[in-house]
């Protein structure tokens, strides 16, 4: 998957990664970036589309399909970390709606176009949807519930020539972690490890040095290879239908 000339949609583009990746998709060369979020990108550059889009909004993602003719990669980047309180169901709720069911329904909605360019979906996620992080429980869950939607997303559109990418950063230099004191890689530094793991046709891809010190266990470990056998029975069974 080569970034030059592609039509790629991008979620939560008003601040830290997201503004980071519209910027490394026009360096590469993009032909079209469609800038989706909540409060819309203003951007000199007119390969930049601004969308507003609210994934947790039906009638918005409609909207966002109605003015997307065409896509080759889509990257569930919006996401939110609002709550350190596993007692408050309504928090693991909030963050489920947004994580995860705003990374599936957007998804579900582009997936027609996705299938026909035999394109890309791209979902960031964070090494808490491996290993929870317990002081912000309600993000690791919904962040693993997303992973796990990834995993499963991979085995079921591989057939379709749509390739499925987990995103797994360590802590990055944005608004949400700021009050963390602990090392962060720079959005610009992640946002480019991203498009080459994109191109590389990593499955999980690890975006920075906190990261990337797991890479290869994590590829070569039990965990990825029950991935692999588990999605073996997908082909199976469209094998036998």
């Amino acid at each position: 998957m080569n970034i030059t000339g592609k039509t790629i949609l991008i979620t939560g583009t008003n601040r830290g990664l997201g503004k980071a990746l519209v910027e490394e998709a026009l360096r590469r060369g993009a032909k079209r970036v469609y800038a989706g979020a909540r409060v819309p990108m203003e951007h000199s550059d007119k390969r930049v589309t601004p969308l507003t889009l609210d994934i947790t909004d039906t009638a918005q993602i409609e909207a966002a399909v109605e003015k997307v003719t065409s896509l080759d990669i889509l990257i569930n980047n919006a996401s939110i970390a609002r709550s350190f309180d596993v007692s408050d169901r309504s928090a693991i709720e909030e963050h489920l709606a947004v994580v995860f069911f705003g990374t599936y329904d957007l998804t579900q909605a582009f997936l027609p176009l996705l299938t026909r360019a035999r394109g890309a979906i791209v979902n960031v996620l964070s090494l808490a949807a491996l290993a929870a992080l317990p002081v912000v429980p309600p993000y690791s869950i919904a962040k693993a519930a997303s992973f796990n939607l990834t995993q499963s997303l991979r085995a079921l559109l591989a057939g379709q020539g749509v390739s499925v990418h987990a995103v797994l950063p360590g802590p990055i230099d944005t608004e949400m972690s700021r009050s963390l004191d602990i090392p962060k890689a720079s959005p610009e530094s992640v946002a480019r490890a991203i498009f080459d793991g994109v191109e590389k046709g990593e499955e999980e891809i690890f975006p920075d040095p906190m990261s990337e010190s797991l890479a290869e266990s994590w590829r070569s470990g039990a965990v990825k290879e029950l991935e692999r056998q588990n999605a073996t029975l997908v082909a199976a069974g469209e094998g036998k239908s």
